[in-house]
């Protein structure tokens, strides 16, 4: 498929990086391509990289994602499946900026006619695209309202080493809350086992 991905940083790449790997067609988009050349990926502006996708992964600072997805314009984006994995936080990370919502749920409230998923929010970039390489399998939600949309996030996924068995769905997109939400908790366990590179795991009576 054709993936662009809005952002350049260790998010954005980790995944164009995991895609390319299996086989997909990525390229990072930025607000300033001529200066993001040495990172041994393609990147373009945000339009181009915009039109260039099937799908479209916002992987950019949550507080600014509904902005410069405004600049990219509604048109451009109606019938793209759009996935989330970002978080609003504030400069010192203490404080959400969307402590009453979720900026996937703003984004889909913004741009209904673009489907939106979150998902890979709960974890940090390596553990997105290596999740094997942990103890025993994690668990990777997915939060959205269009049953097609997940089915394709699903399948993109499993390419980064998600299978079907490590996937939650857990509803519509009012859940993505939840998720980003959860980046207190990351911060903490964090601080506990003294590394980012974890995940968490759902079990459940048998």
């Amino acid at each position: 498929m054709r993936i662009g991905l809005l952002g350049t940083g260790n998010v954005a790449r980790a995944l164009a990086t995991g895609w390319r790997a299996a086989g997909h067609d990525v390229l990072l988009g930025s607000r300033h391509p001529k200066e993001r050349t040495d990172l041994g990926l393609p990147v373009a502006g945000l339009d181009e990289t915009a039109a260039h996708a099937e799908v479209l992964v916002n992987a950019t600072p949550g507080g600014v994602s509904v902005d410069l997805l405004h600049s990219i314009g509604a048109p451009a984006l109606e019938g793209t499946l759009l996935i989330d994995v970002g978080v609003g936080l504030s400069d010192d990370f203490s404080a959400l900026t969307h402590p009453n919502s979720s900026l996937g749920e703003l984004i889909q409230e913004a741009f209904p006619l673009t489907p939106v998923v979150k998902t890979l929010c709960t974890m940090d970039s390596t553990t997105m695209t290596a999740p094997g390489d942990l103890t025993e399998p994690g668990t990777v939600f997915l939060s959205g309202d269009d049953p097609e949309a997940k089915a394709t996030t699903g399948r993109l996924l499993t390419d980064l080493g998600w299978p079907a068995s490590s996937q939650l769905d857990i509803g519509g997109i009012t859940t993505a809350r939840g998720q980003e939400h959860f980046a207190f908790l990351f911060m903490g366990i964090a601080g506990g086992v003294n590394s980012h590179t974890f995940n968490i795991k759902v079990v459940t009576r048998p």
